[in-house]
Parts: structure tokens; C-alpha cells; sequence
């Protein structure tokens, strides 16, 4: 990370953005085939016929207009899918969002410097705070390197929304504003807020010019962690944002209207650069198991998480860390490359801070007093209530598997994502003894302001595999064979659909024109193979590779009946996130977990024995 630091003096963290591509629209052919490939294993032969049949009538009728009005939209913009995309998949849902929408995670640290261990909370919190504050200011001066696929410099559109960036809560849609400038576009707000015990605290970590130090932060942490454990708790105004979107947004209004300091207050929370949430607990966390750590960075005290953040910096009692991040702003990759550089600076560091102790006469952090009333205390019990009855029923867990990792799977020529998704497919078809419809996120970063596109790693190829590896009668070279061609299959359709090839946010598109049109929603979309296979937000399985540095992170499962499932690959391991409901009695995440760690053992066997 340094060297490519040094070496990108010369080219500027947003200097590509007006060059990059726009998001192209797919041909209507391409997207409704690889559609019908994609339910294939979902549908019996009537089935197949009959949807066969409904999207041949789509491609000649309605949805030929649709595409030709998509086109249209296309040309006038450079994503035509952005504003979209924000609106349907995060700013309209009305769910509580901190708990169904953001991602969360644990920070690696406890691997070397910072093992967890009382009584280090605020010292480790300071020097953490410290390098987040760096990377700020390389963010602002724009030397935050560019990501690049073979040498294309991809979208980095999505690091601006990292600081100072925060939701708004609306009666029907909510909105999103980021106050962050870089230094040639001007000011950026200089201020962190803190939360503890229910109360809310601010303080500037610019003095006379430059960052504040790592001690300097100290007594300004410690000076609230004492104030907060000597006087009673405050009224927990941030549990709010975990409430149903729309009834946070009437709470909100009603807020402002006791006192109009009130709305000056949640400006100070909303531009801040990140939330920093002081915890209590101290959740049992070792490099082998990172389950409980993990749930409680989703789970835990609403009361000091402001949901509707961008970037909620998770401290907790036993030195351990942690982050919750709203998903509306950007996705998991941005955090994954700020949380990979502080490891980075935390291990190169010893996890110690070796410059000047000397604290400047720096000005105490100033504590937000909301005017509250009954009505605002009553709000904030109820959605404490609300919250914490539903974190009370989410399962998580987070194992290593240490038998091997990416080293040798790329030493079987085989690609490490690939092999955990096929192993994902098998475990799934042995635990149900059906094909589970998966989402795996692809990405779109090579065009302009690209985000995601959806890849439906439960092929045809997957399945038959999966099938063969369940029948006794397929010997080992079939079965060797069937998975080279489960491998092949995904590799590029992996490929394809970072390229701008996918189908699914094509197909949103169709559909969210006919509603713009205030047209019928098309038989394709009604179609009960249509949400069999996935569509619509219905994937049981909902993955994500979350990169090759050691950053872990989880989201709830898309259904209720499904499992979220995410993952990092090192050179020695695989470590996988699974996340289920306990209200619902066919999922099981740890089950799900072993049963993968059996595919993995039985897939290498496989590469090892067949050549035999």
C-alpha cells in the first residue's frame, strides 16, 4: 500500500472519472437468453416450455418497446441505471435499514498487534481514529491510488460518499448527502461525532492547520468515556435510525419541530466525517472463530450507531474493532480498501503510536443536547424494542478453513471465487436436495459510476455437477469433468458480466420503464419462475466475494428462507461469513458452513484422484 502510495503522486484519485465509459444496455436478445439459461435448473420441461414461450412473446411485443425507450434514457445520461439503482434497491425500501440493509464487520487486528483485552479501548481507539483520519486527508488531496482491472482504471466515484456522508430519512424515499469535497473543490467538514451511553459528543480534529495527534485524541476520548460512565445515560436519539424508515422520517420531522437546535444538532451528526460508537460489551472474537464479534457489529447497541451513516467506526470495551455502513452510498469494496490500509498502518506500527506525546490546548468536545419530549422518549423505546427483537433473531457465523486457500487452488489452475461458489451450490443441493438460486455480486466499475450487476452462480452446469456428485453410479472422472465445465461456465460468465453483459439490472430497467409508463407489469415478471430462479430480490443464496486482503464483512440474508454468504480469500485459507434467520426452521448457517468445508475437502479429492 505505501509504494503504490508513493507512486501515485502522479495520477490523481479522480483524475478518470470523466474518461471512463458509460454503462452500456445490453442487446434484448443476449439478456432474455442468458435469462431462460439462468432458470433452467429451477423449471421441469412443461415449466421451461411455458416460460419459454412468455419471453419469446416479451422479445417480439413489449419488451422490444421497452428496450427502445431503456435506449433512449441511455442516451441522454452516462448510467442509465445509477439513479435507478439508488432509488429501487435502497432509498424506497421501507424496511429498518440498519439491520436489513448495511453491511458490517470485524476489523483483522486481533490477528497480530491488538489481541482483545480490557482496559485498551481508548488508547487503541485513538491510534485507530488516527490512521482513518489519514486516509481522509489522502482521499481530499486525491492520492488514494485508483483501482485499476489489467491496467483500466476503474469508477472511484463510490470513496467520495466514505466521510461526512449520511441518509436522510423520507415519508416515502429517503435521500443521501454527502458534504465531503476534495481540497481543490473546497471545504469538507473537520469533525467526528462520538457515541456513548446514549449520548452524542462532537469534536474538530484539525488544530491550527493539521491533524490532530494520536494523544491528542486520547484525552478527548477518554474525556467522554469518563463523563459517559459518571452521569446518567442519555436519551439514545441515534436508535432512531433503526426504526422503519418512514416512521424515523416522521420522528425526525417531529424532532425539528420541538426546537429548531434540534436540526442544527443532526446536521452536526449527518456532516460529521464518521461516527465513532464507543461499546460497552466485549464480544469474544479469535482468529479462528469471528462469530459473535461479528453479529455484534450489526447487532449491537442502537443506541450509539447513527444507522443512517456511511461510516459507523464500531470501539469496543475489549480493544476490538469493528464497522456498520450503510449500503445506499457505496459497497463493500471501499471499506474493504480503507479497513485493509489501517491494518496495514496498525501492523507496520507494532499497533503503537511513536511520535511526540505532547497534547496542544485543544478545545474539550462539545456534547449535542437533543430537546426531547415524552412523544421523542417513547419513539426511541419503541424502536429499541423493535431492533433489538429482530437482532435477537439473526444467526451468524464466521469460521476460517485452514486446510488450504487460494495457493492451491490457483496451483490446480483453478479459480478461488469459483471454487467457493461451486462448493456453495453443492453444499446447498446435499443439505435440500435442490438447486439453491444464487446471487453473486459482479462488478461494474470499469464504466461510469458502475456499481454492481447480478451473477447467477447456480448454472445448469452447477447443477448437473451437483447432481452427479450425489449419484453413486458417476465415477470420478465424469464428475471431474462436469465440474470443469461448472468452472468454465462461471469464469466467464464472470467475465461477461463485469463487462456490461448481465441480464438483471437490464431486465429492472424494462420493468421500471413500463412502470414509468404506467404500463401492465409484463407476463415475464409474473411468471412464478421468474422469482424461483431469483428474480426480483428473491435469491436464497446472497454472496459476495469480499477480496483478497484480510477484511471480513455481513449482510442479512435477502429472503427469509435464505442465507447471506460472504467470503475472503487469503493464500492459506478461506474465511467464510454466513448469516441466517432462527425464526425460520429450515435454515441452518452454521450447517451450511460445515457442509461447504466438505464440499471444499471433496472438490480438491477430486482434482487429485481423477487424473488417476
Amino acid at each position: 500500500m505505501e509504494n503504490q502510495l508513493a507512486k501515485s503522486t502522479e495520477e490523481r484519485t479522480f483524475q478518470y472519472q470523466d474518461s471512463l465509459p458509460s454503462l452500456p444496455v445490453p442487446s434484448l436478445e443476449e439478456s432474455l437468453k442468458k435469462y431462460l439459461e439462468a432458470v433452467k435448473p429451477f423449471a421441469n420441461k412443461e415449466e421451461y416450455k411455458k416460460t419459454k414461450e412468455i419471453v419469446q412473446k416479451f422479445q417480439d411485443g413489449i419488451g422490444r418497446k421497452l428496450h427502445q425507450k431503456l435506449l433512449e434514457r441511455a442516451k441522454g445520461k452516462r448510467n442509465w441505471l445509477e439513479e435507478w439503482w439508488l432509488n429501487c434497491a435502497y432509498l424506497d425500501v421501507r424496511l429498518p435499514s440498519q439491520l436489513n440493509v448495511n453491511f458490517a464487520g470485524p476489523a483483522p487486528y486481533i490477528e497480530h498487534y491488538w489481541p482483545p483485552k480490557e482496559g485498551t479501548q481508548l488508547e487503541r481507539g485513538s491510534i485507530n481514529l488516527w490512521h482513518n483520519l489519514n486516509y481522509w486527508q489522502l482521499l481530499r488531496k486525491e492520492k488514494v491510488p485508483v483501482d485499476k482491472s489489467e491496467n483500466s482504471p476503474l469508477d472511484m466515484n463510490q470513496f467520495r460518499m466514505l466521510f461526512s456522508t449520511c441518509r436522510i430519512p423520507g415519508i416515502t424515499r429517503d435521500s443521501v448527502i454527502s458534504y465531503f469535497r476534495t481540497e481543490s473543490e473546497g471545504h469538507s467538514p473537520t469533525h467526528i461525532a462520538v457515541l456513548c451511553r446514549g449520548r452524542v459528543f462532537v469534536f474538530d480534529i484539525i488544530h491550527e492547520g493539521c491533524l490532530i495527534t494520536p494523544p491528542e485524541i486520547y484525552r478527548q476520548l477518554t474525556y467522554i468515556h469518563r463523563k459517559c460512565h459518571s452521569e446518567p445515560d442519555g436519551p439514545g436519539i441515534a436508535a432512531l435510525t433503526s426504526e422503519e424508515r418512514t416512521q424515523w422520517a416522521k420522528a425526525r420531522e417531529y424532532l425539528i419541530s420541538l426546537d429548531p437546535e434540534n436540526l442544527t444538532m443532526l446536521e452536526k451528526i449527518q456532516s460529521s466525517l464518521l461516527v465513532y460508537s464507543i461499546e460497552d460489551s466485549s464480544p469474544h472474537v479469535t482468529p479462528e472463530d469471528y462469530s459473535q464479534v461479528t453479529t455484534m457489529t450489526l447487532t449491537g447497541d442502537p443506541t450509539v450507531r447513527w444507522g443512517d451513516k456511511s461510516y459507523n467506526l464500531i470501539s469496543f470495551s475489549n480493544g476490538v474493532f469493528g464497522c456498520s455502513c450503510d449500503h445506499a452510498p457505496f459497497d463493500g469494496m471501499v471499506m474493504v480498501n480503507i479497513s485493509h490500509y489501517i491494518n496495514e498502518k496498525v501492523f507496520e506500527n507494532e499497533g503503537r503510536w511513536k511520535g511526540s506525546e505532547k497534547v496542544r490546548d485543544i478545545s474539550l468536545p462539545e456534547e449535542l443536547v437533543f430537546t426531547v419530549d415524552d412523544k421523542i422518549l417513547n419513539d426511541i423505546n419503541q424502536a429499541k424494542a423493535q431492533f433489538l427483537k429482530q437482532a435477537s433473531d439473526l444467526q451468524i457465523v464466521v469460521y476460517p478453513f485452514t486446510s488450504f486457500g487460494k495457493n492451491l487452488t490457483k496451483k490446480k489452475l483453478l479459480h478461488p471465487d469459483t471454487f467457493i461458489q461451486l462448493a456453495l451450490q453443492l453444499a446447498y443441493y446435499r443439505l435440500y436436495g435442490r438447486p439453491g438460486s444464487c446471487y453473486e455480486t459482479a462488478t461494474t466499475r470499469c464504466f461510469y459510476h458502475g456499481r454492481t450487476e447480478t451473477m447467477r452462480s447456480c448454472t445448469i452446469e452447477a447443477l448437473r455437477w451437483c447432481q452427479s456428485m450425489q449419484d453413486p453410479s458417476t465415477g470420478l472422472l465424469e464428475r471431474q469433468q462436469k465440474m470443469l465445465q461448472a468452472f468454465a461456465k462461471h469464469n466467464k460468465m464472470m467475465k461477461d458480466f463485469s463487462a456490461g453483459k448481465g441480464f438483471d439490472r437490464h431486465l429492472l430497467g424494462l420493468l421500471l420503464i413500463a412502470k414509468e409508463e404506467g404500463l401492465p407489469v409484463p407476463e415475464l415478471f409474473t411468471d412464478p419462475l421468474f422469482s424461483k430462479s431469483g428474480g426480483g430480490g428473491n435469491f436464497v443464496l446472497s454472496t459476495s466475494l469480499i477480496g483478497y486482503f484480510k477484511v471480513q464483512g455481513v449482510a442479512v440474508p435477502m429472503v427469509h428462507n435464505g442465507y447471506g454468504f460472504f467470503y475472503h480469500i487469503r493464500d492459506d485459507r478461506f474465511v467464510v461469513a454466513c448469516s441466517a434467520w432462527k425464526s425460520c426452521p429450515e435454515t441452518d448457517a452454521e450447517k451450511l458452513v460445515l457442509l461447504v468445508f466438505q464440499a471444499f475437502h471433496d472438490m480438491m479429492r477430486l482434482m487429485n484422484t481423477a487424473h488417476l
